[in-house]
Order: C-alpha cells, then sequence, then structure tokens
C-alpha cells in the first residue's frame, strides 16, 4: 500500500491516511478482503506514531471501509456497490464544486463551462 504523508499541506497527518486509502478502495485498487497492513507495520513504514495510525484505521471503520479483527488485521471491508457508488459520487460532486468556485472567479458563464465540460466529456470518449 502506497501512502504519501506531507509535512507541508496543512491536512492533519490521519485525515491524509484516511483519505488515500479511501480513495483507493472507492477506486477499486483495494477490493473486499484485502488485508491492510498492521497498524504497528503502517506506522513504521511512515514513520508516524501508532496512536496516528490507530485513529485512521478507527476513521475508516466508522465509515464502513474497512472491518478489524482482533488478532487478525484489518481488511477492506464488503461494503456494497451502491455504498461505493454513494461515496464517489460525493468525490464528483466536491470536484465539480472546486471548478464552479474556480470558473466564477475566472468570470465565465455557465454556458461557456457547460461547453468546455462537454468537449472534454466527449474528447475522453474517443
Amino acid at each position: 500500500m502506497n501512502i504519501l504523508i506531507s509535512s507541508t499541506s496543512g491536512e492533519p497527518i490521519y485525515a491524509q491516511i484516511v483519505g488515500q486509502v479511501r480513495q483507493m478502495i472507492l477506486q477499486g485498487e483495494l477490493v473486499s478482503g484485502t488485508p491492510l497492513p498492521s497498524i504497528r507495520l503502517l506506522a513504521k513504514e511512515l514513520q508516524i506514531s501508532v496512536i496516528t495510525t490507530k485513529r485512521a484505521y478507527e476513521e475508516l471503520e466508522r465509515e464502513g471501509l474497512i472491518n478489524s479483527i482482533v488478532g487478525k488485521g484489518s481488511f477492506v471491508s464488503g461494503a456494497d456497490q451502491e455504498y461505493i457508488r454513494e461515496q464517489r459520487l460525493r468525490i464528483v460532486e466536491g470536484k465539480l464544486k472546486e471548478i464552479i468556485d474556480e470558473s466564477r472567479l475566472l468570470g465565465m458563464e455557465y454556458a461557456e463551462l457547460a461547453e468546455m465540460l462537454k468537449l472534454l466529456y466527449e474528447e475522453e470518449q474517443e
């Protein structure tokens, strides 16, 4: 599992871990049943506190993305596809909001933004 920690991002380390693992799960890089590194091993690999790693795993478990079994470890949960779709839709909505905010700062009209999106969408299908 390739997790990159940035000390300059301003985002707490545990949140960086949560975000990256969540993304890997939602994009299908980590599938149901995939074992995650132990809390201690991940902390050692990332050179961070065990408490920080534990907090990240607890958050992922609260979100229903992983299951932790005492003595066995933590695994990607079997979250249903509808849940995963909803989570991915939230990610898309967030990115679209960022784009809308940026386009407004540039003074773009809705029609211009919509046309740009349409062109890019159609270009990607070719």
